[in-house]
């Protein structure tokens, strides 16, 4: 068993070592299970796609690897890609995972004509990833070919600690999410301590249409959306949504799970229902000045959705919560004041910080330092998010 290593200079007919690398799309084809592709550090840029094939697997106990070779910066770039090209039925993605137990680690891709990672396959870890200037979502998961049964939708892949930003499609700017699990996508798939903001449309996208049917239920957790519905370059249109968290779609029911999540300054709502009449768990979950064009922290119209602890404070419009306020634990939004069944009410006071921070630790978890912590003394310290400063997985 051997590792391979890519560089810039690399080509298909090299031996795969450091002094004689192959090329990514090569080494692909020729690493086992059990082994790493490590990149050199650099940028690398391509007009086509890269493709991991349906059938190229690892196993659950030995991952095929491509990460960064001594922790150093690799970024695939895309940008060359055409947009709109006529010739093609889509726009061509970056990186596009149709393999099963695969760990991508530590790489950034950006530019590419539609998502910039593309998950169909299952099983799979993608770790510290950045996407970012994607024109589609900065990574997707759903089926790989339209004709794939349902059982071969991906399922169980976990999206640890990556982030996602600035991705924004060019037509009408109502596509291009941080994340998006949605259409055809099957039970078990995790976020985990992940990031968006700045994305044209919204930071979560998990929508569900009846032609298609309901996608299994994914679980988020120790994640943060923010400024979504605008670029960091003030790009938006009338048909960005900027949702922090949009969980469905078409009236479709699916029992996503949210936990331990921040949204705040989104354009439209934090946390949405989007019609999923489902029963969503909301478990520790702070919202905070969401629907800075029109809309609030929590949208959940109908449903028979789970609140618990969850924190609302400022928003443009009333939080609606329809479902099952455990032991009136929450603290909702309504009528521009606070409002909880136990008498708690929330203000500026309550916060050690509003000046929003949101960093990463060397470990990878969100640092956030004070913001939205809660003040020692406040007495909603339990509603919300943990009031320590840092979340996300390790």
């Amino acid at each position: 068993m051997s590792d391979l290593y890519v560089s810039n200079s690399g080509s298909a007919s090299n031996a795969g070592t450091v002094s004689s690398p192959l090329t990514l799309v090569a080494a692909i084809t020729k690493v086992a299970a059990g082994e790493t592709i490590y990149m050199m550090s650099g940028t690398y840029s391509y007009a086509t796609q890269i493709t991991i094939e349906h059938g190229n697997n690892g196993t659950s106990g030995s991952y095929k690897s491509i990460k960064p070779y001594n922790s150093g910066t690799v970024i695939l770039d895309f940008s060359s890609q055409t947009y709109g090209d006529p010739s093609s039925v889509s726009n061509p993605r970056g990186l596009q995972i149709n393999g099963n137990y695969w760990h991508i680690e530590g790489l950034a891709v950006k530019g590419a004509a539609d998502n910039g990672i593309f998950i169909g396959g299952s099983y799979n870890k993608i770790e510290l990833c950045e996407t970012y200037a994607n024109r589609d979502s900065g990574l997707q998961l759903g089926r790989y070919i339209s004709t794939a049964a349902e059982n071969e939708w991906p399922a169980y892949n976990e999206i640890l600690n990556c982030t996602s930003h600035d991705n924004s499609d060019p037509d009408n700017g109502e596509d291009a999410d941080g994340f998006a699990c949605k259409l055809t996508t099957g039970e078990g798939n995790v976020f985990n301590g992940c990031i968006s903001y700045n994305n044209v449309d919204d930071g979560w996208d998990l929508y569900t249409k009846t032609a298609t049917g309901a996608i299994g239920a994914v679980t988020i957790k120790n994640c943060v959306a923010y400024n979504n519905g605008v670029t960091s370059s003030g790009t938006s249109t009338a048909n960005s949504d900027g949702n922090g968290f949009k969980l469905g779609g078409d009236k479709v029911a699916v029992n996503h799970i949210v936990k331990n999540c921040i949204a705040f300054n989104n354009k439209k709502h934090g946390f949405t229902y989007n019609s999923n009449p489902g029963s969503i768990t909301l478990t520790n979950c702070t919202s905070y000045n969401n629907g800075t064009t029109s809309g609030s922290n929590f949208s959940f119209d109908k449903g028979t959705h789970v609140f618990t602890n969850l924190l609302s404070y400022k928003a443009s419009s009333s939080d609606k919560t329809s479902g099952t306020d455990v032991n009136s634990s929450n603290v909702w939004w309504k009528d521009s004041k606070t409002t909880n069944a136990n008498g708690l009410a929330c203000n500026d006071a309550d916060f050690v910080s509003l000046t929003p921070a949101v960093t990463r630790n060397t470990d990878g978890s969100i640092n956030l330092g004070n913001f939205l912590k809660l003040a020692t003394g406040s007495d909603l310290i339990g509603a919300g998010t943990p009031s320590g400063t840092n979340i996300g997985a390790r």
